[in-house]
């Protein structure tokens, strides 16, 4: 429904317009100088844990992303909150405290935002970023061959869907928590540092649904290689037991038979590739002679499960294998 809305969109005719709407990427990049790109994005979103200060730590490191994910930097920062009036003012002012001093970490100035009265909370910023005009990465640039390598592990939405309904302790989640509050700057520094092709983060779409735009933005098909890709302790006994979140079931239905699974793969693992992840890893598309680098890199940011997931295929546009 989006993708029609969206391209029913007057386009605004500008060569300075880097990137814009057409390739689905993370970010927009709009061209100032001929050194200098600004890069715009923004995202907002529920509480996924109960802690207010935790959450605008989350939302904020989840918003971060999408300028480390286009090679740039980010400098600037605006609030959007939508507040429930019901609930204690004290709540607010600890999200926006995690937020400010995740933005303080990030080298991100906070310069301002809006709030406006809902029914329900939702907390994020709008980003603006830097980056040269010649060294900004696209999601659409993957080279066939290229080797993909992600940054972070899956599973924090079964996580805390399973915290959700008591499934799991306070400690089991902390792994989540931890991997949704790391900023992606140290990622991002391998991404520039070995100039990857194509890069996206992995958020809503889960990991197939970001390989997919990855895959159908470069006109070229992806393997992914489901044994190889790292997950967080527990997950896979999660959905064993029978939790999912509603995002799997419709990233199920907009990725359709775009994607085909092996035999070997297990259910649990079908299931996980469309999960949504909420301030994913990134996914990168890199030369194959300096993949193996590229891990080491990661591992040395912090990113102690990064690992190589798959590979870029001469196919079918935006076509996803999943092998086991």
């Amino acid at each position: 429904m989006l993708d029609e809305i969206v391209s029913a969109i007057p386009k605004f005719a500008d060569p300075n317009m880097l990137v814009g709407t057409e390739t689905a990427d993370d970010a927009g990049v709009y061209r100032l100088s001929d050194d200098l790109a600004i890069i715009n994005t923004v995202d907002y979103f529920t509480p996924i844990v109960d802690d207010p200060y935790t959450f605008g730590v989350i939302a904020v490191t989840n918003s971060l992303s999408d300028v480390y994910s286009m090679g740039g930097v980010p400098r600037t920062a605006l609030n959007i909150v939508l507040w429930d009036k019901t609930l204690p003012t004290s709540a607010l002012g600890d999200i926006l405290r995690g937020g400010a001093d995740t933005l303080h970490k990030a080298g991100c100035a906070l310069v301002g935002g809006h709030s406006v009265e809902a029914p329900e909370l939702m907390y994020g910023t709008a980003i603006t970023g830097v980056v040269h005009p010649d060294e900004f990465v696209r999601n659409c640039d993957a080279q066939v061959g290229d080797t993909l390598v992600l940054s972070k592990p899956l599973g924090v939405g079964i996580l805390t869907t399973s915290a959700k309904f008591d499934k799991i302790t306070l400690d089991q989640l902390q792994p989540a928590i931890d991997s949704m509050t790391m900023l992606n700057a140290g990622a991002g520094a391998v991404l520039r540092e070995f100039g990857a092709h194509a890069a996206t983060d992995v958020t809503g779409f889960g990991l197939l649904g970001h390989a997919h735009e990855m895959a159908a933005g470069s006109g070229l098909a992806i393997e992914i290689h489901a044994d190889s890709v790292p997950a967080l302790d527990l997950v896979i006994e999660q959905i064993g037991e029978g939790i999912y979140t509603q995002a799997s079931g419709t990233n199920k239905e907009y990725l359709g038979d775009t994607v085909a699974f092996d035999d070997g793969v297990a259910s649990e693992w079908r299931q996980l590739l469309m999960e949504a992840e909420t301030s994913g890893g990134l996914l990168l598309a890199v030369d194959p002679g300096r993949a193996r680098d590229v891990v080491e890199a990661l591992k040395t940011q912090g990113c102690s499960q990064a690992a190589v997931v798959g590979r870029v295929v001469d196919g079918e546009s935006g076509r996803i294998e999943v092998r086991a």
